[in-house]
């Protein structure tokens, strides 16, 4: 099984004004847990390259990306797109471009290469941007990006994204609301930010709100029993994550109890289903996860399953 490893140094140039979560740190704890593993020599590294507009428009409106580029602010200042927390530096633009191109490169190579995955090591995060709308430290909606130009490109018609983010992947319901297409699995801590996701009723779109406090054999049971029954009928020619490791114990941002190992059994079950369904077809994109340990730890937890999967491919 080969894992390409697609991320972008200009990725980590996009930064806020001051104390962040979502800061460029958390691709360098990628990045040491990585090299500290016998896997950094053994996965295929790949620099991203940047989504062309033509690939933006596909997920994205066209006055959207006019207003994402016309708050890039000058050097040393920063804007904000939203309300809350998503701001924009001068290096912002550019590092967007460049994480959701990086997801068309995965795309591009493991459809060309057969029994391989990938794993996009970029930021900004994606899942909260809309057709319409960023927020929730999100610019553009890198997953979507990716399987709308697999969608495209290469004329797949059952794409299959697994957000395990703790948080909702609103944008990416959004962009996909009504498109049968692609299934969408969500699992998301509820309440919580943005607080949408629990009352969506879709053939296509399969949230799982669950309470604070839940661990990794519960959320596992409850995948299980709500989320692989309709995936298996779905059949997926690609499976696309949402991986976000903000679910993981120790993170500050939400109240889920996950650890390293529920990781690799998270990643396990999603391997599963693509050796069966997808000739072992996997493109990972990093969303959350923003206690640095914990998010380096459970990372490379991820990217050794990814590498070494031994279900049977059909």
């Amino acid at each position: 099984m080969s894992l390409f490893f697609v991320s972008h140094e200009t990725c980590r140039l996009h930064r806020a004004p001051s104390s962040h979560p979502e800061c460029p740190e958390r691709l360098q704890a990628i990045e040491q847990a990585l090299d500290a593993s016998p896997l950094g020599r053994r996965v295929i590294r790949l620099e991203a390259r940047p989504v062309t507009r033509d690939q933006l428009e596909r997920v994205h409106a066209p006055e959207y990306l006019d207003l994402v580029e016309a708050s890039v602010p000058p050097p040393g200042q920063w804007d904000m797109l939203d309300t809350g927390d998503t701001y924009l530096c001068e290096h912002s633009l550019e590092a967007a471009r460049l994480a959701a191109g990086a997801v068309v490169t995965a795309v591009d190579r493991v459809m060309e290469t057969p029994g391989s995955t990938a794993f996009c090591s970029v930021r900004p995060p994606g899942h909260h941007a809309g057709r319409r709308f960023g927020m929730g430290f999100c610019l553009f909606n890198n997953v979507a990006v990716g399987a709308a130009h697999a969608m495209t490109i290469h004329g797949l018609t059952r794409v299959a994204i697994v957000d395990f983010d703790v948080h909702h992947g609103n944008g990416t319901e959004d962009i996909f609301r009504h498109e049968p297409r692609v299934l969408l699995c969500s699992s998301f801590q509820h309440p919580l930010y943005p607080g949408t996701g629990a009352d969506t009723r879709s053939d296509h779109i399969l949230n799982l709100p669950l309470h604070a406090g839940t661990d990794g054999p519960a959320l596992r049971s409850a995948m299980k029993a709500r989320w692989l029954p309709v995936l298996e009928d779905f059949a997926p020619q690609l499976v696309m994550v949402s991986a976000g490791f903000d679910a993981h114990v120790d993170d500050p941002l939400a109240s889920f109890r996950l650890v390293e190992a529920d990781y690799a059994e998270l990643t396990e079950m999603i391997m599963d289903l693509a050796c069966r369904y997808s000739r072992g077809r996997v493109v990972s994109v990093l969303e959350g996860g923003y206690d640095l340990p914990a998010l380096g730890r459970s990372v490379l937890a991820h990217l050794q399953v990814l590498a070494d999967a031994d279900g049977e491919l059909v």
